[in-house]
């Protein structure tokens, strides 16, 4: 068996997208179609048609050496864009399938996905955000509960790439305590 084969054989798909982790479905449908060799129709141009030779004179037509050269690499350019293609609407949950099926290359796919999500990651930073300005401790729920509640938005802040300075948490985990905890505030 050769290396490709055993590439082949031994990666998974990642379990379907259904909205939700962008940037993890970009990291796992990244390394499938990398290790295929087909990525490069998500990054690359496609191929030119081959150009004559130019003189200071004139211009002589492609050879047919070239030509035949061009009509092999776009052969595999075809092939790869629609394996690529296909891999990528195939990682999509069936929701996705009927919206993103009509899009005729994986460039276009592609970008469509990271327009659409790469705005909600922004849009969830700020959920994130809010959560943990307008959270609020209250009396009637146990203070540990709570921290451990606070602990989980201050995480969800650092997987964000917004971490929160240690300091500054514990002091807003004070300043949160509720009314009947006044006094270790002081």
């Amino acid at each position: 068996m050769d290396q490709q084969s055993i590439i082949k054989t031994h990666v998974e798909k990642p379990e379907k997208f259904k909205g939700l982790d962008f940037w993890r479905l970009q990291q796992k449908m990244l390394f499938y179609p990398t290790t295929l060799h087909v990525s490069n129709v998500l990054t690359d141009d496609s191929p030119s048609p081959p150009t004559g030779v130019t003189t200071s004179e004139e211009t002589t037509p492609p050879t047919a050496a070239q030509l035949a050269e061009h009509q092999r690499v776009v052969e595999t350019w075809n092939t790869n864009g629609y394996n690529c293609r296909n891999y990528i609407i195939n990682a999509l949950d069936d929701s996705f399938h009927d919206i993103y099926s009509t899009i005729t290359t994986a460039r276009e796919i592609w970008e469509s996905l990271e327009k659409k999500y790469k705005t909600e990651v922004a849009c969830s930073k700020k959920f994130v955000i809010g959560k943990f300005l307008n959270f609020k401790m209250v009396d009637t729920k146990y203070v540990l509960k709570q921290v451990e509640e606070i602990q989980v938005i201050a995480r969800d802040l650092e997987v964000e790439d917004m971490g929160i300075n240690s300091n500054f948490l514990v002091g807003s985990i004070i300043e949160k305590l509720p009314p009947s905890w006044k006094n270790f505030k002081l």
